[in-house]
């Protein structure tokens, strides 16, 4: 069972299909590593391990009968529990169930059902997915793997998506991103995370938390498992891009404010990459972006976000607004304050800087910048409001510039910092360059090596 669990999906794709593989059997070793590790990590709020096992006897009895639906049939894939999904119910992180119209199935979910993924389960999410630490005070907050002395965070809001990856349970998992929040999660938990051009794929079976910047994505073990996910998930692509070749490519560093005010070890960890890539033929240039400071400091002030998610709350889930989390609600409180005005001049500077970033990046192929600026904050330093504001903002701050100006952006382990904390490397390209920029991560990844064995396992998942 070992041997399944860490085998990339096109190697399971082949056994599969050539019947050294079973989907059974590779459904019950990602139960059994759930058994073993998922009380301590806590990732999933609904886990159903029956139903994974009849998913991969139907995956089974499909290959037994020359039925081959896609490269995802028999893959486990876990579910953030935002998106729909046929036959369970939705709590988007709050006490209670959502009501029915959240349960109506999208097309994210339904492209890999079409495929006969697996879904054993549906993992935990920040309450509405507002948040980027990974902290839930209702149903608990998964426990980051890569420290076994204390409870860190593992970052959110897509908090139990990463640590499913770790604990073996599933090989892609699927999240959201509205200011970070499937990168942030990948980045802390030493795994990869795709965040989609805004509009790509479709919001459909997702509960919003802003319409403006939502993006569906994916987290994954290593890219080349992401790429297959992608190309099933996505509306555009045939199949996975191919590798770009790092020679001659073309890496813009964005120092100022991404590389600022790094915990120790975080810059130097994706320095080294840079160098590894520049060894390999790539072109490391300084780079900038006009704009940057406006834009984050709208961010910090609280941005567009917090009034469109007030908005929906008071329009269709007024029930749910008194049993917010404080961390949650603290957040959006400046948003009833906000005038029409002033919305409205926020979006206009988000739409002229995203117009003028996708401008100056045509003078490279792609932009690198430290995933998160700090290592995983302990769940003890984010327990009140004041210690929770600041390493949220902290968190989010390299993330949400991409959705902000419109990019599309993954994230890749690379290195761990002093604390051995995982550090992720981020890609950044303009708003609809999506597989190409997962051509280039495919390229680094040959280069720079994949997270198992760039940083090596967990220490509570070895």
């Amino acid at each position: 069972m070992t041997d399944l669990i860490d085998r990339s999906i096109p190697e399971l794709a082949r056994g599969l299909r050539d019947g050294t593989v079973k989907a059974e059997a590779l459904a019950e070793a990602a139960i059994a590593r759930h058994n073993r590790y998922g009380k301590k990590l806590n990732a999933y709020k609904l886990w159903k391990p029956e139903a994974a096992k009849r998913a991969a006897r139907a995956a089974s009895m499909l290959f037994k009968n020359g039925i081959d639906l896609g490269p995802m049939q028999g893959i486990p894939v876990s579910i953030k529990d935002l998106f729909a999904a046929n036959g369970w119910p939705t709590f988007a992180g709050t006490p209670k169930r959502l009501p029915r119209e959240y349960e109506v199935e999208g097309p994210v979910v339904a492209a890999l059902r079409a495929q006969q993924a697996v879904f054993p389960g549906k993992t935990h999410t920040v309450e509405f997915a507002y948040g980027g630490i990974g902290s839930n005070i209702h149903w608990g907050t998964p426990r980051n793997p890569w420290d076994a002395k204390q409870h860190r965070v593992p970052g959110g809001s897509s908090s139990g998506a990463g640590v499913s990856l770790c604990e073996g349970s599933a090989w892609i998992a699927l999240g959201t991103d509205t200011g970070g929040s499937v990168r942030i999660p990948a980045s802390l938990t030493g795994t990869v995370g795709i965040k989609t051009s805004i509009g790509r794929w479709s919001r459909a079976g997702i509960v919003p938390l802003s319409p403006i910047f939502d993006t569906p994505g994916i987290l994954a073990r290593s890219v080349e498992d992401a790429a297959v996910a992608f190309a099933v998930i996505d509306p555009h692509a045939k199949t996975p891009p191919a590798p770009r070749d790092v020679a001659g490519l073309r890496i813009g560093v964005c120092e100022r404010l991404f590389f600022e005010d790094c915990g120790p070890g975080i810059v130097e960890g994706v320095q080294r990459s840079l160098k590894e890539l520049a060894k390999a033929g790539a072109k490391v240039t300084k780079f900038d972006l006009p704009s940057l400071k406006p834009v984050y400091e709208c961010f910090r002030q609280g941005g567009v976000v917090s009034v469109e998610f007030y908005e929906f709350l008071q329009a269709k889930l007024p029930k749910w607004i008194d049993t917010l989390d404080p961390m949650v609600v603290q957040r959006f409180i400046k948003a009833r304050e906000m005038s029409a005005t002033e919305f409205l001049r926020r979006c206009r500077l988000f739409n002229e800087a995203a117009q003028v970033a996708a401008e100056r990046m045509a003078s490279i192929d792609v932009m690198v910048t430290p995933t998160i600026a700090i290592a995983a904050p302990t769940l003890k330093e984010v327990s009140t409001v004041e210690g929770y504001a600041p390493n949220n903002l902290k968190v989010l701050r390299n993330t949400s510039i991409g959705n902000l100006m419109s990019m599309c952006a993954i994230t890749m382990p690379v290195a761990l910092d002093k604390k051995r904390m995982p550090v992720g490397l981020q890609l950044m390209a303009p708003c609809g360059h999506d597989e190409r920029l997962l051509g280039i991560a495919l390229g680094f990844e040959r280069v720079l090596g994949n997270g198992r064995s760039r940083i090596g396992r967990p220490p509570m998942c070895r």
